[in-house]
C-alpha cells in the first residue's frame, strides 16, 4: 500500500532535502573537487592546463547527450531507477580516477563516464521532479535544493585539497568515491516521479484546498503544457537556450580555474580554496531569498538580474587580482557568490512556468545540447589561452562579457505567447 499519501509532513519537502544531497555530491564531484587536482596531477603527469581542462569540454558533450536521453524518461518513470545506476556509474568512476597514469584515461574517465554519472543524479534529474512536485511554492523548493550546489564549494573543495596535500591525490579520489556512495545511494531511493502517482497535489494542497481554488496554477499549466515538439518550433526556446549558456560558463569556468588563477598570481592553494569557500557562503545563504522573490514577483527581471552581478563580479575578481589585495578579492568572490544563487533557481522556473511540467523533463532535455553545446568550449579555451599567453585575463573578461549579455538576453526573451503544434 502506497503510505506517501497518509505523511503528515508533505512528501515534496523530503524531496528537497534528497535534492540537496543529491546536487551536492554530483556537482561537487564534476566541477568542485577538479580545480584541486589540476596542478599535482598535471605536475606528476606532465600534461598542459588544456589537457587536463579537456574533460569539461568533453564532459559538457557528454552531458548533453545524456541529457536528451534522461529527460523524457523521467517524464515517464521518474528519477529512482535512473539514480541509482548513475550513483554506481559515478562511484566506480571516482575510485578508477586512483589508477589514471595517461592523458586518454583520464580523459574517458573523467570527461566520460564520471559525467554520465553526474548527469544521471544531478540538476536535470533532481529539477524535473522538483518541478512536478511543486507548483506555488517552485522557487522556495528548487532555490532551497539548489543550496547543496553551493555546499560543495564550502565542504568539497577544501576537503578535496586537504586529502591532496595529506594522503597524495590518487588516494584522494577513493576517499571521494567512498564518500559519494555513502551519500548516494539512500537519495536515490527516496525519489518519486510526480504527487499525482501518490494520490497526492502539487504543493501538498488538500482536496479543499484545490477546490477553493488552491490548484488553479498547477491545472493551467497542465492544461496549457508544451511537448518537446511544439516547444522546439517556438523562438522562446532557443533564445532561453543561449541565454542560459552563456550564463552558466561562468561557474564552470571560475570552479575549474580559481585556485591555478590565484597561484599563478602569487597565492597560496590554501587561499585559492578559500576563495571558492568565500563564494560559495553567500551562494549558498542567497538562494532561499532568491527563491521567496522568485514566487512572489516577475522572474525574468530577476534572473536578469543575477547573470549580470555573476559577469559583474567576474569583472572585478580580474581587477582585484591585479591589485594582489587579498580582501579585495574575497569581496569580490563575495559578490560573484551573490550572482550563483539565483542561476539554478531561476532557470529551472523560468523553463516550467513557459512551457508547463507536464513534458519539462523531456524539454529541458532537449534544451540540453545546445546550451551545454555553447559553454563546452569554454573551459578548454580558457586553459588554452593560459598555456599560449601565460596569464588567465583576457578569457576571463571575455567570460565576464558574456555573462552580462546573458542578462540583457534573459531580460528580453519573451514568453511563448500560444502554442505552437509541429508538423
Amino acid at each position: 500500500m502506497d503510505t506517501l499519501g497518509t505523511n503528515r509532513i508533505y512528501y515534496g519537502y523530503y524531496l528537497v532535502g534528497a535534492a540537496f544531497v543529491a546536487q551536492f555530491v554530483s556537482i561537487g564531484m564534476y566541477s568542485y573537487v577538479l580545480g584541486s587536482f589540476m596542478t599535482p596531477m598535471i605536475e606528476e603527469l606532465g600534461w598542459s592546463r588544456a589537457d587536463f581542462t579537456l574533460t569539461r569540454t568533453i564532459g559538457q558533450l557528454v552531458m548533453a547527450f545524456v541529457g536528451v536521453f534522461v529527460g523524457s524518461r523521467i517524464d515517464r518513470f521518474g528519477g529512482r531507477p535512473i539514480m541509482l545506476i548513475g550513483a554506481t556509474i559515478l562511484a566506480v568512476a571516482l575510485a578508477a580516477h586512483s589508477l589514471v597514469n595517461s592523458l586518454l584515461a583520464w580523459l574517458i574517465l573523467n570527461g566520460v563516464v564520471l559525467t554520465v554519472g553526474c548527469a544521471m543524479i544531478g540538476n536535470l534529474v533532481v529539477n524535473v521532479t522538483l518541478s512536478k512536485w511543486f507548483v506555488i511554492n517552485r522557487g522556495k523548493a528548487v532555490a532551497w535544493a539548489a543550496m547543496g550546489v553551493s555546499f560543495g564549494g564550502i565542504v568539497l573543495t577544501p576537503l578535496a585539497t586537504w586529502l591532496i596535500d595529506t594522503q597524495g591525490w590518487r588516494e584522494a579520489w577513493l576517499w571521494l568515491a567512498l564518500f559519494a556512495a555513502v551519500f548516494l545511494y539512500p537519495v536515490a531511493l527516496m525519489i518519486r516521479r510526480a504527487p499525482e502517482d501518490h494520490g497526492l497535489h502539487p504543493d501538498g494542497l488538500t482536496m479543499e484546498e484545490v477546490a477553493d481554488g488552491g490548484g488553479e496554477q498547477a491545472a493551467r499549466e497542465h492544461a496549457n503544457a508544451y511537448t518537446r515538439r511544439e516547444a522546439l518550433h517556438t523562438l522562446t526556446f532557443y533564445a532561453l537556450v543561449i541565454a542560459f549558456g552563456f550564463f552558466s560558463i561562468n561557474i564552470i569556468v571560475l570552479i575549474l580555474q580559481t585556485i591555478p588563477y590565484l597561484t599563478d598570481n602569487g597565492f597560496t592553494r590554501v587561499e585559492g580554496a578559500t576563495a571558492m569557500f568565500v563564494a560559495s557562503i553567500p551562494a549558498m545563504a542567497s538562494k532561499p531569498v532568491w527563491g521567496y522573490l522568485i514566487d512572489r514577483t516577475q522572474v525574468k527581471p530577476l534572473a536578469a538580474i543575477s547573470a549580470s552581478v555573476t559577469g559583474l563580479a567576474l569583472f572585478m575578481i580580474v581587477g582585484a587580482v591585479a591589485t594582489q589585495e587579498l580582501l579585495l578579492i574575497y569581496f569580490a568572490y563575495v559578490v560573484l557568490g551573490l550572482g550563483w544563487g539565483g542561476m539554478i533557481p531561476m532557470q529551472e522556473v523560468i523553463w516550467a512556468r513557459f512551457f508547463g511540467r507536464k513534458h519539462i523533463g523531456a524539454i529541458r532535455g532537449a534544451g540540453l545540447p545546445f546550451s551545454l553545446l555553447l559553454g563546452a568550449i569554454a573551459p578548454w579555451a580558457v586553459s588554452y589561452y593560459h598555456d599560449v599567453v601565460g596569464v588567465y585575463d583576457g578569457a576571463l573578461l571575455v567570460v565576464a562579457t558574456l555573462n552580462v549579455f546573458s542578462g540583457v538576453l534573459i531580460f528580453l526573451v519573451p514568453p511563448p505567447k500560444k502554442r505552437v503544434t509541429g508538423p
